[in-house]
């Protein structure tokens, strides 16, 4: 069930480039392979062993890397684990049971967490990984304690029309030209970190397994949500529209803090505003 992307299946870039980004990280970080059904679970973890968990998901296409401005101050009060999602890129690998659907990535994150010895941790996922990390606290809440979701796509509205038909190229044939004309559109302006545009590139040519596809929750089960959760929206996304998003958010969790942050577009979030989001985030957990 792999899928290969672009021309050449250049695992060897792929990985080279995601181990250069790895060697940014706290010189405390240690890789390990969670065994779970479906497959070992590549999980980074630094920080203080007494350190309240917290744990990363990150978007489509990004792996565990993408959190390269944010672990060495998450990781200061946390013990940070930081997960490649099953199904995307990275060193998570799906040689076991298939994901089908939405309750196979929820048995997932159950197997991870028990093989962390984990039973409940605080929460942060950016874009698709918000959206695995709310559907997680729905149905699982009392295994998430706080929960931080960074511009999610299709948890309170759908991606734009015209992201979606901007996004088809580079989903259906990726080339390096094509996804940075794609995100430049979205961002405005190129990655400042030339590290971070090195291992963007080199997802082009990596491979993946199938990528479960979440639907957006219904808004009686988000209106069910005990977990005290931050809603961060960039207020330049061209994924939706954030003062629309935001809105409904406020309205379907009235008990949750929504912010829209300056200055910021949807694929940047983690990577170009890292001082700011850190500060957001440690205010929230750590409340």
């Amino acid at each position: 069930m792999v899928e290969q992307r672009g021309d050449t299946g250049d695992q060897g870039a792929f990985f080279a480039a995601y181990e250069e980004m790895l060697r940014r990280w706290p010189a405390d970080v240690t890789g390990i392979d969670v065994p779970t059904p479906y497959g070992r679970t590549r999980v980074h973890v630094c920080g203080p062993e007494t350190g309240a968990p917290l744990v990363l998901l990150p978007g489509g296409g990004t792996t565990s890397m993408v959190w390269f401005g944010n672990v060495e101050e998450l990781s200061r009060d946390h013990r940070v684990y930081a997960v490649d999602v099953m199904g995307d890129f990275g060193r998570s690998v799906n040689d076991g049971a298939p994901l089908r659907g939405a309750g196979d990535l929820m048995a997932w994150l159950d197997a991870v967490l028990d093989g962390l010895g984990l039973a409940e941790a605080r929460w942060c996922g950016h874009s698709y990984g918000a959206a695995i990390a709310l559907r997680y606290a729905l149905g699982a809440p009392h295994r998430v304690s706080r929960l931080a979701l960074l511009d999610p796509t299709n948890c309170f509205a759908g991606p734009s029309p015209r992201y979606l038909l901007r996004a088809l190229p580079t989903l259906l044939r990726p080339t390096v030209a094509r996804q940075r004309s794609f995100l430049l559109w979205e961002t405005g302006r190129p990655p400042e970190d030339r590290g971070w545009q090195d291992f963007l590139d080199s997802t082009t040519t990596a491979v993946r397994s199938k990528v479960v596809a979440l639907r957006r929750p219904r808004p009686k089960e988000l209106r069910t949500c005990t977990v005290p959760t931050l809603v961060l929206l960039a207020e330049r996304s061209r994924t939706h529209d954030a003062r629309r998003v935001a809105a409904r958010a406020r309205d379907l969790l009235p008990g949750a803090d929504v912010v829209i942050l300056p200055d910021a577009s949807h694929h940047s979030v983690p990577t170009e505003r890292p001082a700011a989001l850190n500060r957001l985030l440690t205010r929230f957990l750590a409340a």
